[in-house]
């Protein structure tokens, strides 16, 4: 289910963070018998940014066995699988997802969200300005780690102590304002200088080593299998030495006025 806001564990930061599974939860507003027709109506969960101004949340949640109704889902939501199995209903079509899967929820897409026992995921939820309409809302989508990619622009020689590395990616989703994008990504081993990230981005890495340094000269390393998040503006470099293929579900606001 869309997770439900609540307060009082809300964390922002301008550096990289680890997006902990562990992550200590609280009690959740529970959802209301519109969106469950059986089972728990409860729910917990621990947020590390709630930024109401972008519409960017980014947490973990949990929530013990219910059934869903059909709902026009409230917001964009990409989803990790920690525990469990979750099972969307589309009018065409069931999705299943269990642990160590990911997935995408359009923003307006008319489904039900069932799951036959304990869930916990990784979420990242857009609230973004409203879609086109229902009968055109993209459906459903389970990522495919190992989808075939394209040709993808590399970073420019002047930010790089590195040759140009080669990259390639597939995008699954981007948003019809441009802001909100998912896909996978790959590219050989680089270094990069320090910058300010340019958006907000989750990471959940594939294959590869990832180190990234502050302007601090503090490092943090990333292997196979961990998530985590880049806030827009969090100064780091990027040092890779072989093959990285990650996961990435990217937010770049549009600039007021």
């Amino acid at each position: 289910m869309p997770a439900k806001l609540s307060t009082g564990d809300i964390v922002t930061k301008l550096a990289i963070f680890r997006l902990d599974p562990d992550a200590p939860l609280q009690a959740w507003p529970d959802f209301p018998e519109t969106e469950i027709s059986s089972g728990a109506r409860g729910s917990n969960g621990h947020r590390w940014i709630d930024d109401r101004t972008t519409g960017l949340t980014v947490g973990v949640w949990e929530a013990e066995a219910n059934l869903g109704r059909w709902m026009e889902w409230p917001v964009h939501e990409f989803m990790i699988i920690l525990a469990g199995e979750v099972v969307t209903v589309e009018a065409d079509r069931e999705t299943v997802i269990g642990p160590g899967e990911s997935f995408f929820i359009p923003k307006g897409r008319r489904c039900i969200w069932n799951q036959a026992g304990y869930v916990k995921k990784i979420m990242v939820m857009f609230d973004g300005p409203p879609g086109p309409s229902a009968d055109s809302v993209k459906p459903i989508v389970k990522i495919d780690p190992n989808v075939a990619l394209g040709p993808s622009s590399p970073p420019s020689a002047d930010i790089l102590d590195s040759p140009v590395p080669t990259q390639n990616a597939h995008e699954y989703f981007a948003d019809a304002t441009g802001q909100f994008t998912l896909g996978v990504w790959e590219t050989t081993g680089y270094h990069r200088k320090l910058i300010a990230s340019p958006r907000h981005e989750l990471m959940h890495l594939l294959e590869g080593v990832v180190s990234f340094s502050d302007d601090q000269g503090r490092t943090q390393s990333f292997k196979p299998g961990e998530t985590f998040f880049v806030p827009q503006g969090a100064p780091n470099s990027w040092k890779s030495e072989g093959k990285v293929r990650k996961i990435y579900c990217t937010l770049q606001p549009r600039m007021s006025g």
